[in-house]
Order: C-alpha cells, then sequence, then structure tokens
C-alpha cells in the first residue's frame, strides 16, 4: 500500500495534478461537459462522459482525512479506509473486493489530510454494480472486533514500513509537526504509533458514523456513460441513504509564527537532506484576491525554480563546477483544506554540507526577489502547462480524480478551464513580489536529516509522500 500523490509533485505539482494550465497565445481544447447533481439527501453526483473506450470510473469522495481527527485519535481515517473493505450487512470480509474482480474492474482507495477516496474501473456495461456495491458499504459498513484488530496490526506495520524505517519519510513528518503548532495538518496521516496503540473499534465506528454521510461525499463517475442514466442509477443505490447533517467543523487557525524552527531528524542514512517549509496563504476560491493572487503567483515561482528540465535550482545547483547538490525541489502547496507551505529541498553533494545547501536554495528566491524573473521563463512554464492540461484528458482515471478533488476544495468542475485565464494573467512583476514577502525567518521551518551508520545490509529507502493506502 505505497504512499501516493496526487495533488503535489516538485515543481509545478498543484496545478499540474488539478491539470491547470495556461499559455501565452493559445488556450487548451474545450473539455467535455460536466454534469453536476445533488441528490434529495445531500449526495453531490459528478459525471463525465468519454466515449473514446468502453470504461467507466466510479469515485466515491468523503470530505473527511486526517485533519479532521482530534488528538489522541490521529491514523483513524485512513485505518477506517482499510476496513471499509471488511464487510456490510450482506457482504463477508473482502468479498468487496473479489466482487469487483468477477466483474472484470479493479478498485483501491486513499485518504489524505483533506479527504479519503475509493474508486473502481470496471466495463462501462458493469457501472451499476459497482454503484450498488459501494452504496451498499458506505452506509452499512460492519466488521468484527477481531477484523478491526487485524486490519489495525496491518497498518502498524504500514507505518514501521513507510515512516519509522524510512528516514525522508521520518523527517518530513517531524517538519509537519515542528511547521504546525494548531492546525491539524501536525498530524500524520498514518497515525502516531501511541495514538495507534489505543485506537479501539468503537473509535472508528463512531468516526464512520459522524462523517459518513450522503451530504459529506461526492461520487464521480467519468468515462462511457450517458449523465442522465447514471442519475437514475445515483438516485436507485445512492439515493436511499438517509439523510443526516453533517457536524459542524471548528476552526482551528494557526498562530502567527515569531521566528525560525530548526530541527534536526538523526536516523540511519547514507545522505542527508535539507527540507525549507514556508508559511504560505492558500487558494480558497477562484475570485480574484490578494491572497489568492499571491498563492497563483507562488504556484508560478515553484515552476519557474522546478518546472521544467533545466529550471533555475537544477541549473544552479546540481551542475558546473560549483555544484552543491545532487537534487533539488520546489513544490507550493496551491489548494487545501488547511494552511499550505512552500517547501524547497535539497540532498547535499559529496563534499557539500546542509547548510550550503540551504543557503544556495534560499539564495535562488532571493535572487527572484532582486533581479525577477523573465518572460522567457514565464513562456516556458506557461506552454508546458498548457500541454499537461490536454495530456491530462488521456486518463479517464485522472479526469475523475481531478473532478473529486476540485469538490473536496469546494471548487466547480470547471476549475480547470478557468484556472487557464487566472494563471496568463500573473505576471513576472507578481512573481518577483511574493518572492519578497513569503521567504523570510519568521515564516520558515527547516528540517535536516543528519545521517547516521545504516545497519548492515540495510539499503536507504526512498521517501513516499502524499496520500497514503
Amino acid at each position: 500500500m505505497p504512499f501516493i500523490s496526487l495533488l503535489r509533485r516538485a515543481g509545478a505539482a498543484g496545478v499540474l495534478a488539478l491539470g491547470a494550465a495556461f499559455a501565452p497565445a493559445q488556450t487548451p481544447p474545450a473539455a467535455p461537459p460536466v454534469s453536476q447533481f445533488t441528490l434529495d439527501n445531500g449526495l453531490t453526483l459528478i459525471v463525465k462522459p468519454d466515449r473514446r473506450a468502453p470504461t467507466a470510473v466510479h469515485m466515491l469522495w468523503v470530505r473527511v482525512g486526517a485533519m479532521d481527527e482530534v488528538d489522541g485519535t490521529s491514523g483513524v481515517a485512513h485505518l477506517l479506509e482499510h476496513l471499509m473493505f471488511k464487510g456490510t450487512d450482506t457482504l463477508a470480509p473482502g468479498e468487496f473486493s473479489r466482487r469487483v474482480a468477477a466483474l472484470g474492474g479493479r478498485e483501491n482507495a486513499f485518504t489524505s489530510r483533506d479527504y479519503t477516496g475509493y474508486y473502481q474501473q470496471v466495463p462501462a456495461a458493469r457501472l451499476a454494480d459497482v454503484m450498488a456495491l459501494e452504496a451498499d458499504r458506505f452506509a452499512h459498513n460492519r466488521y468484527s472486533d477481531e477484523e478491526f484488530a487485524k486490519e489495525l496490526a496491518v497498518v502498524k506495520e504500514e507505518r514501521r514500513l513507510r515512516v519509522d524505517d524510512n528516514p525522508r519519510a521520518l523527517m518530513a513528518e517531524q517538519q509537519m509537526a515542528a511547521t504546525f503548532a494548531a492546525a491539524p495538518y501536525r498530524r500524520p496521516v498514518i497515525g502516531w504509533m501511541g495514538d495507534l496503540d489505543a485506537l479501539t473499534a468503537d473509535d472508528a465506528r463512531a468516526f464512520f458514523q459522524r462523517w459518513y454521510v450522503p451530504a459529506n461525499a461526492a461520487v464521480v463517475v467519468a468515462g462511457d456513460v450517458d449523465p442522465q442514466a447514471v442519475l437514475a442509477l445515483a438516485r436507485k443505490t445512492y439515493g436511499a441513504i438517509a439523510a443526516r447533517p453533517v457536524p459542524a467543523r471548528k476552526p482551528r487557525p494557526e498562530p502567527a509564527q515569531a521566528g525560525t524552527r530548526r530541527i534536526d531528524v538523526k536516523a540511519p542514512a547514507e545522505q542527508a537532506l535539507v527540507s525549507l517549509a514556508f508559511k504560505v496563504p492558500r487558494m480558497d476560491g477562484l475570485e480574484p484576491s490578494p491572497s489568492n493572487d499571491d498563492a497563483l503567483a507562488l504556484t508560478v515561482l515553484a515552476a519557474v525554480l522546478d518546472g521544467y528540465s533545466g529550471a533555475r535550482l537544477d541549473r544552479a545547483l546540481t551542475r558546473g563546477p560549483h555544484r552543491v547538490a545532487d537534487s533539488v525541489s520546489a513544490d507550493n502547496g496551491l489548494f487545501g483544506r488547511g494552511p499550505q507551505i512552500f517547501t524547497l529541498s535539497g540532498v547535499p553533494a559529496a563534499g557539500k554540507t546542509a547548510a550550503e545547501v540551504e543557503a544556495a536554495l534560499r539564495a535562488q528566491v532571493a535572487h527572484v526577489a532582486r533581479e525577477g524573473v523573465s518572460e522567457a521563463e514565464l513562456n516556458r512554464v506557461k506552454t508546458q502547462w498548457v500541454a499537461s492540461e490536454i495530456y491530462k484528458r488521456d486518463s479517464v482515471m485522472g479526469q475523475a480524480q481531478e473532478l473529486g478533488h476540485l469538490w473536496i476544495q469546494g471548487l466547480p468542475p470547471d476549475t480547470s478551464e478557468r484556472l487557464i485565464a487566472r494563471l496568463r494573467q500573473i505576471s513576472a512583476a507578481q512573481v518577483q513580489a511574493v518572492a519578497r514577502t513569503y521567504f523570510g525567518d519568521d515564516q520558515l521551518t527547516a528540517a535536516i536529516l543528519v545521517p547516521q551508520p545504516l545497519p548492515p545490509g540495510q539499503p536507504a529507502r526512498p521517501a513516499p509522500a502524499g496520500e497514503i493506502r
């Protein structure tokens, strides 16, 4: 069950994963129309036809993730995702997956800080079958205390493998905990081991009862389908689930940071790693505003630094006689239900120190703050992003994922197209302005992986990131 990242990767991540793109002189061809409905019980249905192949992707998105947990129960959202495969009133443990396989389909699920998702890809003619299966477990998930104990043991072993025994993942977890004092993003998706030790079956059942309600969920269907036919199926399956109110969410704002935070994480590793996290504004809608405009400009800055081969960080830090790093990256959190960060990271080259890499990373941002960026750089980024907007439509799964991600953030299905116009308007001056504004010491949480000797015969593992399954 590897960690996967659907929203962010290095560089232009936040936008690329949403399919956002823009170009100086052209716009991508219009995407197929998307239909959105609300059932009587509050559940949202989003349908995007794509008739190039006789297949359909069905996804259930629940607007609940690690950020909705309370202290002492971290990891329960992810554990519940596992438990959703353990049966219903009418299905035995594991039977859900066996039935999907018998339909000729594939299925899985994922959990992040912001959401939990479940998907099946099947021949379009079997869509009704998987909708009935998913609606059943959404309404009637059941498991014994014995099944809970077995799955809890699986998750704890997953944590040991993916985090505790993975130096870079362990450092990333510690950095998030240091970056946020109050915001719930400080908790890891997989949970703290002490909390997992104390979780009970009733904790998971209470979390399910509280958050798995129709008005807190969306069904996304993409592929060789007719929207009205899918709506009829949704009313027959999901529409039979009783309406319940979505619990109120209390705001948990992050207090202002008053100075640089630094952590060293000692772990068995072959190389050091430097990660610099700066608090930045998130985009909370499509309307123009100072914070939304800055969030977009920061995304452009990330792409200028690390959005294409030979971008600034790669060219300045990993090449030539003055190279200080083996690898570098930049990433901006554009969207999210919680506060966002802009991350610069680098692996020191042989003979170079973490301090040298940190100084070199910050120097590149400082150079943008002083000198700005060129129109050629902006145009290069724009051309690549518009290409990604076109290429992403080759994947029915990618289209469904995009629609689900947008719904989680409270954004309409046409957000990608509207972002193209917004991003086209970002100027070199705006990119220079955010480089001057958001990279001071008082916004920084720096984490350094300090290598310790590897146990005999143990290779270093790469760090997973993003969603967890």
